[in-house]
């Protein structure tokens, strides 16, 4: 028998996280938020929940919903270069 040469763990934890995690749109919204918005903003909120398209973001206070908000149109960008153009069709903010 012939075994097979080992491979990094960051390979087998990806294949077995894409085999247990849920296949809804929050779940793939959620595996790309990181790297469609950067470190920062998704330290900043995260996604919740989605309905229709409409991603609700978690944010740690008004102030950071805000200025999310403010962003929302690169943020839709982002996301649209990640996921496809029409997977993500709005965004909103709340605190908590």
């Amino acid at each position: 028998m012939r075994r097979r040469a080992p491979q990094p763990i960051s390979i087998a934890l990806a294949q077995l996280t894409d085999r247990v995690q849920p296949l809804t749109k929050l779940a793939q919204v959620q595996r790309a938020w990181g790297d469609a918005v950067g470190e920062v903003i998704a330290a900043w909120g995260k996604p919740l929940s989605e309905k229709s398209g409409v991603v609700t973001v978690g944010c740690r206070d008004s102030i950071t919903a805000h200025e999310l908000e403010m962003q929302k149109t690169q943020i839709l960008a982002k996301l649209a270069a990640e996921l496809g153009p029409e997977f993500v069709t709005d965004l909103r903010f709340r605190v908590g």
